[in-house]
C-alpha cells in the first residue's frame, strides 16, 4: 500500500493518480477515501492529480490511540501534502474533512495552497453553546457516542439512511450507496470514530476561516440532516472572505454521492475558472 508515516510514526494511507494541477480530498466521518473516487475520476479526466488519503483510524491508516483531533487530522493532511512536495494545490473536504482542510489551513497557512473547497462541511461549529446558539446541543453527540459503542454495525445502518436522505418521502437511493457507508464506516477503529465525534463537533473553526485568503467554494445541500445548513454552510460563507457559495434545495448531506453529477461539474469549473 501508499502510506506515509506522520510525526507520531501513525501510517496513513494515500491513493494518488494522475499529473496536472493538485487536488487533495479529505473525507467525512467515518468513512474513508473511497468516498471520493466519483470525484477524482471525474477530475483525473479533466487533467488533474488528485490525491486522497484515510484519516488516522480510518479505513488503511493505523489505528493510532493519539492524535483523533483536529489539530492531528490537520497536520495529517500536512504530511501528505509535505511528503508528496504538492504545490498550488486546491483542498477539497466533506463535512469532518471540511473541519480538516479549515483547520489546515489555520495551522499551515495557505503557502501551497491555491483554492479551497468545503461541501456539507461542520465549520464554524457544530455544538450549541452561548456563542452559537443555533448549534446542536452536547445530548445529540452524546447520543451518538453511545449508540456507536452500543451497536456500531446497527448505528451506521442507521445512520446511512439520514445521511442519504434516504428517509425522504420520494427519496431516490440505491441500497448500494446505503451498503457502500456501512462497509466504509465498520473499517473505521471503534475508538477512532468515538473520539472523532468530539472534534467534529466541538471544534471551533472561526479563526481558522478567516485566516482564508484563497478562492472558497462552498456547497451544502439544504436538507442536510447530518450538518445543518443554516449553522454551518451560511455562516462559513459569511467568514470567508470572497467566498463562493452554492445551495443544492432538498439535498442530503452525502451530496457527493446522491449529486454527483452537479457537484464534479461544480468543482471542474471552479478549480479551471
Amino acid at each position: 500500500m501508499s502510506t506515509i508515516t506522520a510525526k507520531d510514526g501513525t501510517e496513513i494511507y494515500y491513493k494518488d493518480w494522475g499529473e496536472g494541477p493538485a487536488v487533495t480530498f479529505s473525507h467525512g466521518w467515518p468513512l474513508n477515501s473511497d468516498a471520493w473516487d466519483g470525484q477524482m475520476l471525474f477530475l483525473l479526466q479533466h487533467g488533474f492529480r488528485v490525491v486522497a488519503h484515510d484519516r488516522r483510524g480510518h479505513g488503511r491508516s493505523s489505528q493510532a490511540t493519539s492524535g483523533n483531533d483536529m489539530d492531528g487530522y490537520a497536520d495529517d493532511l500536512a504530511a501528505v501534502i509535505e511528503s508528496l512536495d504538492l504545490d498550488d494545490v486546491s483542498l477539497i473536504g466533506h463535512s469532518t474533512g471540511g473541519g480538516e482542510v479549515a483547520r489546515y489551513i489555520g495551522r499551515y497557512g495557505t503557502g501551497r495552497v491555491a483554492k479551497a473547497v468545503l461541501i456539507a462541511a461542520v465549520p464554524p461549529i457544530m455544538l450549541k453553546t452561548e456563542a452559537n446558539p443555533e448549534g446542536l446541543p452536547i445530548e445529540v453527540f452524546d447520543g451518538l457516542r453511545e449508540s456507536l459503542v452500543k451497536d456500531r454495525s446497527q448505528f451506521y445502518q442507521d445512520l446511512a439512511l439520514q445521511f442519504y436522505g434516504a428517509n425522504r418521502p420520494g427519496a431516490d437511493v440505491s441500497q448500494g450507496i446505503l451498503d457502500q457507508f456501512w462497509l466504509w464506516s465498520m473499517q473505521s477503529g471503534l475508538l477512532n470514530a468515538y473520539y472523532s465525534i468530539k472534534a467534529f463537533s466541538e471544534t471551533d473553526f472561526t479563526e481558522d476561516l478567516a485566516k482564508f485568503d484563497v478562492p472558497t467554494l462552498v456547497l451544502h445541500g439544504e436538507d442536510d440532516q447530518i450538518v445543518p445548513v443554516n449553522d454551518s454552510a451560511r455562516k462559513s460563507a459569511q467568514l470567508i472572505k470572497g467566498a463562493k457559495d452554492i445551495y443544492y434545495p432538498g439535498a442530503p448531506h452525502g451530496i457527493t454521492a446522491t449529486h454527483q453529477d452537479q457537484v464534479n461539474t461544480e468543482l471542474l469549473n471552479f478549480l479551471k475558472g
